[in-house]
This record gives structure tokens, C-alpha cells and sequence, in this order.
């Protein structure tokens, strides 16, 4: 069964088309990252999903309800994590935990609230206010305020921007072990490791769909060959490579350079005067997301121009 299921959804604000006849598919337990530069359609994407916004054109299910008709019973089953924390500051931790679970008319409130602080370790900070958290805080505050009411699907918007690494791997394993337990996930995000942990991700670019799949197989489809070189002062080969017709990307990856484009032939010859560098060596290597994620949006026509 798929969690969701929509068709050719579109949004319009005024004259700019921010959603472009856009379909997914999400099965159920499915944790799909969803992945696009700024101002791409995303989070307008997730909230036409999440039944916060209608949508012009398009329709679909969500969680088996009709995406126009059954925007309040989508909601209600929806758990919506925003890009900024949402949360009021200047209330403790249970305070803003009580206050949501009697939102989602969760009852006793108080058996709510204590089983949610316990099971996201926030059981000894639960007086601390809201606004003294740092960023990992404020995160697991608002996972734990978005899923206690135990939503069968999950829709994050960029939920890790700005936390610590550390924060981040354990959001990640607690997403994992919510999937795990049967609920259905969609994140967008801009960290590719963040994507790779993904079971299967989906590119939008300027309110258009241009990947969906495994990431091995929109790498495989991407069309990108790759060639990492190494060796002393790469920088100053940097301007011949971009000038190079066979050459889409190049990038510094501390002593080395990633060469990237979609004609091996051609790659190969702009890479070929390099050879007499005995300093340098040149190898072929495998294409990343990053690689993919760059070549998408330099494909791509900002929508807002």
C-alpha cells in the first residue's frame, strides 16, 4: 500500500509557478528523502501533502484519503516537522508537550506527555524552557512533539539544519527505528549523507520532479562519468578544466579533484594533457549524489527568474 499517491500537483502564487505538475509514490515504512536546491517546490510540496495547503491542479491520496476532500482527516493522521522550530520559547519542554497533546485531544494529558519526554530523553530536562535549547534540543523537542500523537505518516522539512553532527546520526537512528515500527517517512534535505541513509530518494528542481528512485540507480541514470586526481598545486588546473567543453564539474576534495561530465570520450580528452604531470595521478572513480545533485540543478531554470 502506498502512504502516499498523488498525481500532478500544482501551485501557483500569483503569476510564478512554484509546483509544476509534480507525482509520488511513497509506500508505506518507506523513509524517501526528498531532495532540491532553494526554492525549489519542496516545502510547498509537503504542505499540499500534509493537507495545509490546496492544491490548483493535480489529486491523490494521502494515507488512503482523498487529497482535496479529506484535507482535516489528513492532518490529523499527518505529523509535520517545520523548517523553523514552531514551538513558544517561553514555555517549558512539558508545557509545549501538554499544550500538543491536548491539540491531538490526547487523554490523560499527563500520561501523554510523560511517555513522550521518556521515550526521547527529555525526562530530565522537562522543565528547562524551550528557548534555552540548542539546536539538537530543539529538534528532538519538536520530533517528539510532531510524532507523539503517533502519526502514521511523518513529513520533515529540512529537520537537521543547523545541529551538530552527533545531533544529527542520533535524529537519523530515531527516524530509522520510527520506520522500523511502521511509519512512513519524508524528509527534505540538503546534506547528501543525510539522503544516502534514505531508502529511496526524489529530486525536485524549480517545482519540477527529475529523479525518483534508489541511490544507486538515479546515480546509475544521472549519465555522469567521474575522475579523481591527486597529487601537488591542483588548483591551477582548475580554470583548463572548466573551460573544457567535455568537463561539467570540478571540485576540491582536500588534496584532490573531482572531474565530472556526460561524454566519457570527451571527458577523457580534457583530462589527457594532464598525463605528462608525473606528479599527477588520474584515476576513474565512482559518481556521488553530490555529483548528481550538482548536475540537476546546473541543468535546471530558477522558476522565480
Amino acid at each position: 500500500m502506498n502512504a502516499i499517491e498523488v498525481t500532478g500537483l500544482t501551485k501557483r502564487f500569483g503569476d510564478k509557478l512554484v509546483v509544476n505538475n509534480v507525482s509520488l509514490k511513497v509506500k508505506s515504512g518507506e523513509i524517501v528523502g526528498f531532495l532540491g536546491p532553494n526554492g525549489s517546490g519542496k516545502t510547498t510540496s509537503i504542505r499540499m501533502m500534509c493537507g495545509l495547503l490546496r492544491p490548483d491542479e493535480g489529486h491523490g491520496q494521502v494515507l488512503g484519503y482523498d487529497l482535496i476532500k479529506d484535507r482535516l482527516l489528513i492532518k490529523s493522521q499527518v505529523g509535520y516537522m517545520t523548517q523553523k522550530f514552531s514551538f513558544y520559547e517561553d514555555l517549558t519542554i512539558e508545557e509545549n508537550l501538554s499544550f500538543v497533546a491536548r491539540l491531538y485531544n490526547l487523554k490523560p494529558v499527563k500520561k501523554h506527555t510523560t511517555e513522550t519526554l521518556e521515550k526521547l530523553g527529555l525526562l530530565s530536562r522537562r522543565n528547562q524552557l524551550a528557548g534555552e535549547l540548542s539546536g539538537g534540543w530543539k529538534q528532538r523537542l519538536a520530533l517528539a512533539a510532531c510524532t507523539m500523537h503517533k502519526p502514521k505518516l511523518l513529513l520533515l522539512d529540512e529537520p537537521t539544519a543547523g545541529v551538530d553532527p552527533k545531533a544529527r546520526r542520533d535524529f537519523w537512528e530515531e527516524i530509522h527505528r520510527l520506520a522500523a515500527d511502521g511509519m512512513t517517512v519524508l524528509v527534505s534535505t540538503h546534506y547528501m549523507d543525510e539522503a544516502e541513509r534514505c531508502h529511496r530518494i526524489t529530486y525536485i528542481s524549480y517545482g519540477e520532479l527529475l529523479a525518483d528512485g534508489s541511490l544507486h540507480d538515479v546515480i546509475a541514470d544521472a549519465g555522469l562519468y567521474t575522475y579523481s586526481l591527486t597529487g601537488p598545486n591542483l588548483e591551477r588546473f582548475i580554470p583548463e578544466l572548466q573551460n573544457n567543453k567535455g568537463v561539467q564539474q570540478v571540485a576540491p576534495f582536500g588534496n584532490s579533484l573531482h572531474v565530472t561530465g556526460t561524454d566519457l570520450q570527451a571527458l577523457k580528452r580534457a583530462l589527457k594533457p594532464l598525463e605528462q604531470h608525473e606528479d599527477i595521478q588520474i584515476e576513474q572513480s565512482e559518481t556521488n549524489l553530490e555529483d548528481v545533485f550538482i548536475k540537476f540543478m546546473s541543468d535546471s531554470t530558477d522558476n522565480m527568474q
